[in-house]
Parts: C-alpha cells; structure tokens; sequence
C-alpha cells in the first residue's frame, strides 16, 4: 500500500500513529475509507483480527480494497 501526501505527493513512510511526510515534515493519520462509496468505515478489533464495515450499505470490506487516506493530524 503506497500512500502519498496530501500536499506535496511524495510517498508517506508508516509510523505507529499513522505516516510521515519527509519531504513536508508532517505527520498524518490514515482512515480508512470504503472503495466504492469513499465513507469513512468502521474498524473493528476482536482477537487480534482487524475487520472493515461500511455503515453506507457496503458490508464487510476486506483490507486489501480499504482506502486508506492521510487526514492532518
């Protein structure tokens, strides 16, 4: 998964909290958006599994199609 910035579209190195842009010197967290409508999904945690619900009418989706996208911290 290659995300770039928002600002200067250089590639984001991953962090804990989210990713980095080297180039702007700025930190960004990534949400999940769903593929097809580009909502915001729901993330869902159970015995160390990580799942992906679109409320929009979307079901379950699987994390190879998320959407991940920078939003400023």
């Amino acid at each position: 998964m290659e995300v770039k910035c928002p600002l200067c579209e250089t590639p984001l190195q991953q962090t804990d909290s989210g990713a980095r842009c080297e180039t702007c010197k700025q930190d960004f967290r990534l949400e999940a958006r769903c593929p097809d409508c580009h909502k915001p999904l729901e993330v869902l945690k159970a015995c160390g599994a990580v799942d992906y619900f679109c409320q929009n009418g979307h079901g379950l989706i699987s994390k190879k199609r998320v959407d991940f996208v920078p939003v400023a911290n």
